[in-house]
């Protein structure tokens, strides 16, 4: 409490215009996009839909990820996965293709380019999901009414059009709010759906379907996952560095000790949510199109994609831990570390600089993403465990407690370091006012 009412003067003062902007921009955007989710495509019965649709399996989770903008077919009934799933794709391609390669050491103008890459893919894949996801709709007894071609068109841009407004809705979060805009929307996806998971929790126990005892274990299971989530990502390991005595001028200071610290989770959420994108796409693509008479055998793979199924649990295990290890390796360098700590006269103890270092921290960076992304991958299956043992909805499962912990942590470290930055400016207006006022005196003494 007393840091939140920190918090609250610190916003209140007028030094802190830019961070109250900020904050207010990512409001501003997020209620435009629960708006926009509620705003059904065209030629479309609402009502028919919701007693058509199926909220378990792999729709209900992509329903939650879009917070039910799916379940109502709303503009924004893709979400942001197909943007996801480019990002993954180009990434990926990233590490292997000579061209790309030679981009991402550009700089700034190749970052650009890849991005441009990205784009190009969201709006390919959105197209392909769009159109299944149409055929999908029309399939549904009485869902459109007035089916024609008119419809497949109107619905195919639509759906488009929402989720490249959601990308673009996303980097603007990025670039002018606080956190990133991505998770934000899938943060806010998600959260959005709680209220009816929780609804129909004690639905079930007021129906006698649930019994309290086992409401309260969902409660303190919810409440344990909470809080090992929040230790698992705090939890670092400090790898100690030692710096050589230096000579300054006629003084000799003394070698000075601190720490690099390795979270143990370096890649926070974005293996799950990859993973989801990922196992999920040919999932959705089968389901969409297997109500054909052509393609009534793409049926049987939109079940073997179903949460829950024995291979749906192993992909998903399976592409947590590999993206784990394939974000860490995007956004952790050793030997770029390793030669930073020799350019700074720093080193580890009983390790030569250089190379030796680079091992060291590649081979302690190995072991944390091992532990790291096994914790990953139980988080993200705990849905699953739940769903079969207990019948207990997805969104108290690990994965959106995931998410939800993760971005808010992260939201809550970039407002602090915006009021230390705005501290520091501070202190640094006042030392120049102090020295200014000095400066004063001497020149009023001289003359």
């Amino acid at each position: 409490m007393a840091n939140a009412g920190k918090l609250g003067s610190a916003l209140s003062s007028g030094g802190l215009g830019e961070l109250k902007k900020r904050i207010l921009f990512v409001i501003l955007c997020l209620i435009v996009y629960r708006i926009g989710a509620h705003i059904s495509v065209p030629g479309v019965d609402s009502a028919a839909l919701a007693k058509n649709f199926n909220h378990g399996g792999l729709l209900g989770l992509f329903d939650m990820f879009s917070g039910g903008a799916l379940s109502r077919y709303t503009i924004f009934a893709l979400g942001v996965m197909p943007y996801i799933t480019s990002s993954i794709i180009v990434q990926m391609f990233g590490t292997i293709h000579p061209k790309l390669q030679q981009l991402k050491k550009e700089g700034e103008a190749g970052k650009r380019k890849m991005n441009q890459y990205t784009r190009y893919g969201t709006v390919f894949l959105s197209l392909f999901q769009a159109i299944g996801m149409s055929k999908w709709i029309s399939s549904m007894p009485g869902v459109v009414p007035m089916l024609n071609l008119s419809f497949y068109v109107t619905a195919t841009m639509t759906l488009v059009t929402g989720t490249l407004f959601l990308m673009w809705l996303g980097e603007q979060i990025t670039e002018r709010g606080i956190g990133n805009g991505i998770s934000l929307i899938i943060f806010a996806s998600i959260v959005s759906r709680l209220p009816s998971a929780a609804a129909n929790v004690a639905s079930q126990v007021h129906t006698g379907q649930m019994g309290v005892p086992t409401m309260l274990f969902v409660i303190v299971a919810v409440v344990a996952i909470v809080a090992v989530i929040v230790y698992i990502e705090r939890a670092q390991r400090k790898i100690t560095i030692h710096y050589a005595k230096r000579m300054q001028g006629n003084k000799l200071y003394a070698g000075q000790t601190s720490h690099l610290p390795l979270k143990i989770n370096m890649a926070g959420v974005i293996p799950t949510i990859f993973a989801q994108s990922i196992i999920a796409f040919p999932g959705l693509i089968a389901t969409f199109f297997a109500k054909g008479n052509n393609f009534a055998w793409l049926s049987q793979i939109a079940l073997i994609f179903q949460p829950g199924q024995p291979l749906y649990m192993i992909l998903i295990a399976v592409s947590v831990i590999f993206f784990s290890f394939f974000y860490t390796a995007l956004t952790f360098n050793p030997k770029e570390t390793a030669d930073n700590l020799k350019k700074s006269g720093a080193f580890i103890q009983g390790i030569r600089p250089g190379e030796q270092t680079a091992k060291y921290i590649d081979k302690v960076m190995t072991r944390l993403t091992v532990f790291g992304s096994l914790y990953l991958a139980t988080i993200t299956l705990l849905p699953e465990f739940f769903t079969i043992w207990w019948g207990i909805p997805l969104l108290f499962g690990g994965t959106s407690l995931l998410i939800i912990v993760v971005v808010i942590m992260d939201f809550i470290a970039q407002v602090q370091a915006h009021l230390m930055s705005h501290q520091y400016e501070s202190l640094m207006n006042r030392s120049d006012r102090k020295s200014g006022k000095k400066s004063g005196k001497m020149g009023l003494l001289k003359e």
